[in-house]
């Protein structure tokens, strides 16, 4: 069965939520304390899958997710390559994703090429989202996915990158998964609909192995068709956030367990 390793501790607070959406997914769940992984009393390299949940990791002092990704780095590198190394997947959401960003994880790991910064709005922003799966992707966790509707619950969630030659190889090589759009599907960098000025509408990117992904809106705050804002006007007949997650266990499935 596949093991997912859910982080948490210091201010990370969608943990149960992302657990509850990989249980659904039909894989094993184990929610560990980063410094369980620090002290080697839990080992990453007995789990399939390690999920970084949303939240606010040391308050976001500094900057969101800089102290946590620090943290990592500092003590747990050589485990983390050996991870990536392996073939195994990692996801970031929100918190999660601004971590893997400033790890850097993502979208590669020579260098930090890209951050989040403050909503353009210049205020925490709590609302639903369209977003459209960008078909050259080539990211594992979006596979056959067109389109969504999720939640994002943040307040530092525009993507920017360090150059233009950083934004050619995020479209060149297949880096973007998600953008936000309007309604009709329509990449669209106009407020609501882009919630927080990234550019060109980025809404989650992944690695050019497609296994590591990160993401601002939060999968796992749509997993059943109650969580849909107009469930009862019936609008929403299942929780589309549910799909990532099993794109992730299936895979995991036919390639490591």
């Amino acid at each position: 069965m596949v093991k997912v390793l859910i982080l948490v501790g210091y201010g990370i607070n969608c943990d149960y939520e992302t657990e509850h959406a990989f249980r659904l997914a039909n894989a094993e769940t184990e929610r560990v304390h980063v410094n369980e992984l620090i002290t080697r009393e839990k080992n990453l390299e007995n789990y399939d899958i390690m999920a970084i949940p949303g939240g606010f990791s040391f308050g976001d002092d500094l900057s969101a997710g800089k102290v946590l990704a620090n943290k990592m780095k500092t003590n747990l590198h050589d485990e983390v390559m050996e991870f990536v190394k392996s073939g195994k997947l990692i996801i970031g959401v929100c918190n999660g994703f601004q971590v893997l960003v400033k790890y850097p994880l993502l979208p590669s790991m020579e260098k930090q090429e890209a951050t989040l910064t403050f909503n353009d709005c210049g205020r925490f922003l709590d609302r639903w989202v369209y977003l459209r799966i960008n078909e050259k992707s080539r990211c594992i966790w979006t596979r056959g996915i067109t389109q969504l509707y999720l939640p994002i619950r943040h307040g530092e969630g525009k993507f920017v990158v360090k150059d233009e030659n950083v934004r050619k190889k995020l479209h060149d090589e297949g880096l973007i998964a998600l953008q936000y759009c309007d309604k009709q599907g329509n990449i669209t960098d106009e407020f609501p609909w882009n919630p927080n000025g990234s550019i060109d509408s980025i809404a989650g990117i992944c690695d050019k192995t497609g296994r590591i992904f990160g993401l601002m809106p939060h999968p796992e705050g749509y997993l059943y068709k109650t969580n849909h804002p107009r469930w009862t006007r019936g609008e929403s007949e299942k929780g589309e956030g549910l799909k990532i997650f099993r794109n992730a266990v299936e895979y995991a499935e036919e390639n490591l367990v």
